[in-house]
C-alpha cells in the first residue's frame, strides 16, 4: 500500500523548546487517523508540518 503521510524524526523547534520532538508516524492510503493530546503536545504543529504550512527543524 502507498502511505499517504510518512515522517522520519519530524521535529519543530521554537526559540529552543521542543513542540514536536522525534516523531515516526505512517499513514497509508485510506486509513483515518485523530490526534488526541493536551494543550500544548504538538497536534497543531505537526498537522501544519504534514500539510506544508511550516517547515519542521528537523527531520
Amino acid at each position: 500500500m502507498t502511505s499517504a503521510i510518512s515522517t522520519r524524526g519530524l521535529s519543530k523547534r521554537y526559540k529552543g523548546v521542543a513542540a514536536v520532538d522525534g516523531l515516526d508516524l505512517t499513514v497509508e492510503r485510506g486509513e483515518l487517523y485523530g490526534f488526541l493530546g493536551p494543550n500544548g503536545a504538538g497536534k497543531t504543529t505537526t498537522i501544519r508540518m504534514a500539510l506544508g504550512l511550516i517547515r519542521p527543524s528537523g527531520g
